[in-house]
């Protein structure tokens, strides 16, 4: 009889270890599912999204992690890099494991991006460099240098005996560095070619209309314009517009982004050229190297999407109402 009660003691034991055994494994199984399948926070900051242009960019990037079930939250730091910093900050708090960055300016953008470090998240700079591209996961950006040359080359074709230039750039974003340079290199050697005023912190269509008309008081007279991207030469025809200057045939008026407003001035007459940037495939381009990155692959630490420049005589090529 005291057999049968330690055997049914000992079996009682057993069927409870087994049992909470069990319920152990089940609830840590559990969890590893709930883990797995809860949406991952993604990150994303432009320096404004005052320009069509980003937010081009950042549906594409929307839409490829919305169909990833998850979550992407965006900010504004409107050109502002102090308020850009904390607001990485703020969604380093919000639990972001993927940030999409592109700075305001490509300096004194790294406090946050050093704070990203320490959190564990991974960073993706899209549209221009940061400084230091060595602490992020990988660059998605035109090809800036060649959106310069591409301007210049078509300039040199239709002033062929040389022209007074404006150059409109933005000093603390590296891309518009680049194309700066990619222009200049080409004028390089060509003396009849000149830079007869230059703006260094013009990125949006207020300021370039600001700093036309600026220019204009000054009596200085010109033959093109090189606007560092749309916006700024929207805002260069603008000040003209306001000043009551022609432009058509008179002047030649280049951006660099390929935006309909853009591309509905040169069908007009009043711009003469953009270089077509590709937001939306650059967003599916950053989207989808995250996505392989977090899977475990290998990705480019840098990726170059090509520039084409859209004259009148290819505009009817492109979408006049919409991005590429």
């Amino acid at each position: 009889m005291e057999k049968r009660k330690r055997y049914e003691i000992v079996r009682i034991t057993a069927a409870v270890l087994l049992l909470t055994a069990l319920f152990f494994y089940l609830l840590f199984y559990a969890a590893k599912h709930v883990e797995k399948n809860r949406p991952r926070v993604f990150g994303s900051t432009y320096m404004t999204m005052n320009n069509p242009y980003f937010s081009a960019l950042n549906e594409s990037i929307r839409n490829i992690v919305e169909a990833n079930g998850d979550i992407l939250i965006t900010r504004d730091p409107a050109q502002n890099q102090q308020r850009q910093n904390e607001q990485i900050l703020e969604m380093i708090d919000e639990g972001m494991s993927v940030l999409f960055a592109n700075a305001v300016d490509w300096e004194e953008i790294e406090p946050a991006l050093a704070a990203c470090r320490e959190a564990g998240v991974d960073v993706f700079v899209v549209d221009t460099k940061v400084e230091n591209n060595d602490e992020v996961v990988s660059v998605i950006e035109s090809d800036n240098y060649h959106a310069g040359e591409l301007v210049a080359l078509d300039l040199m074709k239709k002033l062929p005996d040389g022209g007074d230039i404006v150059v409109m750039n933005h000093y603390n974003v590296y891309s518009t560095v680049e194309r700066r340079q990619g222009f200049l290199d080409v004028l390089s050697g060509h003396p009849e070619y000149r830079i007869v005023s230059e703006t260094h912190a013009t990125s949006e269509i207020e300021v370039g209309t600001r700093e036309m008309n600026r220019i204009l008081k000054e009596g200085v007279r010109f033959d093109a314009v090189l606007g560092c991207n749309d916006p700024t030469a929207q805002g260069a025809i603008a000040g003209l517009q306001m000043n009551d200057i022609e432009i058509e045939d008179e002047i030649l008026i280049y951006g660099v982004d390929g935006s309909p407003d853009m591309k509905s001035m040169i069908n007009r007459g009043i711009a003469e050229g953009t270089v077509a940037q590709y937001p939306i495939r650059m967003g599916k381009i950053a989207a989808e190297t995250a996505y392989e990155y977090l899977s475990g692959k290998e990705v480019p630490k840098s990726v170059l999407v090509d520039v084409n420049l859209i004259t009148r005589a290819n505009l009817s090529e492109f979408d006049i109402n919409g991005w590429q």
